[in-house]
C-alpha cells in the first residue's frame, strides 16, 4: 500500500470520529461554552475545515483559506465537503514535495484529529456524551 492510502484511511478516521461527534447532537451543543477563550464546537468545526483546506493548499495554490463561520447545518455540511475534496486531491496522487506525507499527518491531519477529539469532549461536558465503542474495531474504510 502506498502513502496515499494511509493518507485517506486517516482522513476516513476523522471523518468518522467526527461524525460521531457533531451527529444528534442537542440543540445546545454547537453554542456550548466551556469557558472564556475556549471555541463553541460551532467555532471548532468551522477551524477544522480550515485546516482541512489548509491541507489541500499543497494539492492546489488556488485554495481560499478564508474564514467565515456559518451555521451549524453549514459547516457540518462545510466539513463533509472539504474533507472528500482532500481525499480526492490525495487519491489522484500526491506532490513530490520533500516529506510532504509527514508534514500533512504531523500539521493539518492531526490537528483535525486532534480538534475532533475537543468535539467529543465538549459533548460530553454538554450533557450529551456520544457512545462509547473501539475505534480499533470500527469499520472505516476510504
Amino acid at each position: 500500500m502506498d502513502a496515499s492510502y494511509f493518507l485517506r484511511h486517516f482522513l476516513a478516521g476523522i471523518k468518522y470520529r467526527c461524525t460521531k461527534a457533531i451527529s444528534s447532537a442537542k440543540e445546545n451543543y454547537p453554542t456550548f461554552e466551556v469557558g472564556s477563550g475556549v471555541r463553541t464546537p460551532l467555532e471548532i468545526l468551522s477551524h477544522i475545515s480550515y485546516v482541512l483546506r489548509c491541507a489541500q493548499s499543497v494539492f492546489n495554490s488556488d485554495t481560499k483559506l478564508d474564514v467565515n463561520l456559518k451555521s451549524w447545518e453549514e459547516e457540518v455540511e462545510q466539513f463533509y465537503k472539504e474533507i472528500e475534496l482532500l481525499n480526492k486531491y490525495i487519491s489522484n496522487g500526491i506532490p513530490d514535495r520533500e516529506r510532504i506525507v509527514e508534514k500533512l499527518l504531523q500539521g493539518p491531519l492531526s490537528d483535525a484529529m486532534t480538534h475532533v477529539g475537543q468535539l467529543s469532549m465538549i459533548r460530553r461536558i454538554a450533557g450529551d456524551p456520544i457512545t462509547g465503542e473501539s475505534f480499533f474495531d470500527a469499520d472505516i474504510k476510504i
